[in-house]
């Protein structure tokens, strides 16, 4: 049998028994990372004053849970076998999927116990009433890509849910304030944990705010809901017709490809 079980994001005091107890009796632990899974047990343990049973861990990550299902055989469920991201609930912007689907097409017992989402905790404590929401998780890194999902997900009409990576928190509060700067935004990190964090401002505030702010840890940003538009998509070719400010078109162009602003900058006052 495969059980899912939700970690901590933060506060270890948020295990619940369920979820400690399958940890314990699991006779395999499927994990993100072995040294993490291996910490937490070893915390749990010494804050329960019992003795941290011995346990074999097998990494399940994003680069190769695809090719572990691939090889392996359904008898491997025989056995008590949990699964645990780093932190949180498994298989929300985490593996996890791919092992349900498995005992799904093979008939396998599995069960999901409930536990602590990051995601959800951000939704509820943004304070925002459009109790309808998208779940963006992580935006690519740049390109045409990052720009049509991010304008898909804030011109939906629904509260949406943006996880993102220190180094990229700003790039991503420069595109809400071009895109929506009256709108407002939640930001959090650290939640259950000592020092955590939570502001709710305009897209505008937040963008200027945090420049002069040393940014560490993955944030979540939850961005109200606000007006739906049908979004019209250009290509580089159409961008480059436009009659708009050398500076501003470069920007745009740098939305849709590899190249940064100053480099298209470069390129169109070359072509001048």
């Amino acid at each position: 049998m495969l059980t899912l079980v939700p970690t901590p994001i933060g506060n270890l005091g948020d295990i619940s028994k369920r979820s400690f107890q399958a940890l314990l009796e699991a006779d395999t632990i499927l994990c993100e990372d072995s040294r993490v899974t291996n910490k937490l047990l070893t915390l749990l343990c010494e804050k329960a004053e019992i003795e941290k049973p011995h346990k074999k861990y097998i990494p399940i990550h994003s680069h190769n849970e695809k090719s572990f299902l691939e090889t392996l055989d359904k008898q491997f469920f025989d056995d008590a076998i949990v699964y645990v991201s780093d932190a949180g609930m498994p298989g929300i912007s985490d593996p996890g999927q791919l092992l349900v689907n498995f005992c799904l097409d093979h008939n396998i017992e599995y069960e999901v116990l409930p536990g602590a989402s990051a995601s959800l905790l951000a939704f509820v404590a943004s304070g925002f009433v459009n109790t309808e929401f998208l779940f963006g998780a992580f935006l690519d890194h740049k390109g045409k890509s990052r720009t049509d999902k991010l304008q898909r997900l804030i011109f939906s009409g629904y509260t949406t849910i943006i996880y993102e990576a220190p180094t990229r928190l700003l790039k991503l509060l420069e595109e809400l304030n071009h895109l929506v700067p009256h709108r407002r935004i939640f930001l959090s990190k650290e939640l259950t944990k000592k020092f955590e964090t939570k502001m709710r401002m305009s897209a505008s505030e937040a963008f200027k705010e945090l420049q002069e702010t040393t940014i560490k840890g993955e944030w979540i940003v939850v961005v109200e809901a606000g007006e739906t538009i049908n979004q019209v998509t250009l290509n580089e070719d159409e961008i480059m017709k436009l009659k708009l400010q050398t500076k501003d078109k470069a920007k745009l162009l740098a939305q849709l490809s590899t190249k940064s602003t100053k480099e298209w900058y470069k390129i169109l006052e070359d072509e001048k």
